[in-house]
């Protein structure tokens, strides 16, 4: 492969789409990455994955994939021509899976590509897995002595059999308000804040909708501060971006969910760097790094945690494949660290050819 790579450009996959809720916005990344990407240094090759599972060879036009108001972009049957698989489309030497949620950020995809011996952008399966899993997730971090906040996990049996048990659960383990969550999805889809006991029956089944594993958070009085993380080469350490800030109008919205995050009408914004002390950036950098290496993660992830009125920190969630479309809040982290947007996506193919496959 690497002679090959010496006479011509390196092909690049590009994977979006999919059959998670965050369909669109997968698309929406793909569309960011199209356009910045150095196309004197990469054949893109972009594969959509409609909702229906079916993969397409997708237009190269990158203005159909991108947000607009009033509309999400969509892969369809008809958005390119139709693939049986990633073979179809000729030698590549890198895989970048852009897919957001279940069936692709959730190490599904990731262990079809180390099964083909692709390269690939990104965490692997069991990191991408563990990542997906807030379940899951809080419980390696715990293990890994990072602080993390009251939780109560409601599986579909106990909901199906025992919910006035699981309703009563909730109540006497945690404070109210409490945030109402699918455990494996991402985008802030069927999340729902709750304020006293007699919301949490729909909030549950809003949240069963994405997902039949539902994990309820206590709400946690602090700042919501994020970190980008992007992998070390050549063995080296992990390296944290400056810490970014979501700023919600609390007074026009109660939280930053699905339609505050795409929505042209946004009651919040992002803020990079975030106008923190000194000493709290740094330890917001260090814990995303901690988070990174608890989870194993390769690549690229996003760190969120709470900053509370005293300083203290608590870990919120990783995302193995965050938001990146150009005004996501990775690619606005590492551009106020001084690196751009096309940088990073260099950084981030040239990471995925220099790990080998299989254990590492």
């Amino acid at each position: 492969m690497a002679d090959a790579q010496q006479s011509r450009k390196i092909r690049v996959a590009l994977l979006f789409g999919g059959r998670s809720g965050e369909h669109s916005i997968s698309a929406a990344t793909a569309a960011g990455v199209m356009k910045a990407i150095d196309r004197e240094k990469y054949d893109v090759l972009p594969v959509g994955i409609t909702r229906e599972g079916q993969w397409v060879l997708a237009s190269g036009d990158a203005a159909r994939f991108e947000l607009a108001a009033g509309s999400l972009p969509e892969v369809t049957a008809d958005s390119g021509k139709e693939l049986t698989g990633l073979s179809d489309v000729g030698e590549v030497d890198v895989v970048f899976p852009l897919l957001h949620g279940p069936f692709g950020e959730d190490g599904t995809i990731q262990g079809l590509l180390e099964l083909a011996a692709v390269p690939y952008v990104g965490a692997g399966v069991l990191a991408s897995a563990v990542g997906m899993d807030k379940h899951y997730m809080k419980l390696v971090f715990a293990g890994h002595g990072l602080p993390v906040g009251p939780y109560v996990v409601i599986k579909p049996r106990e909901w199906e059999q025992r919910q006035a048990e699981a309703v009563a659960r909730i109540s006497d383990e945690l404070k109210f308000p409490v945030f109402v969550k699918p455990a494996r999805a991402g985008s802030s889809l069927g999340v729902t804040r709750v304020s006293d006991v007699g919301g949490l029956v729909e909030a549950i089944e809003e949240a069963r909708f994405h997902d039949p594993k539902v994990i309820v958070e206590q709400g946690i009085e602090g700042r919501e501060i994020e970190c980008g993380v992007l992998g070390g080469r050549g063995g080296a350490a992990p390296r944290a971006s400056v810490p970014g800030e979501i700023v919600v109008d609390h007074d026009a919205a109660q939280f930053y969910d699905f339609e505050e995050k795409y929505s042209t009408d946004s009651h919040a914004r992002t803020q990079a760097p975030a106008d923190l002390p000194r000493d709290v950036a740094e330890k917001v950098r260090e814990m995303a790094v901690r988070a990174f290496e608890a989870v194993g993660g390769e690549g690229i992830s996003r760190v969120d945690v709470f900053v509370t009125p005293e300083g203290e920190l608590v870990v919120n969630e990783i995302n193995t494949m965050p938001g990146f479309t150009p005004i996501s809040m990775y690619p606005k982290m590492w551009e106020a660290t001084g690196v751009s947007y096309p940088e990073l996506i260099d950084e981030l193919i040239q990471l995925a050819l220099e790990r080998p496959i299989g254990l590492r």
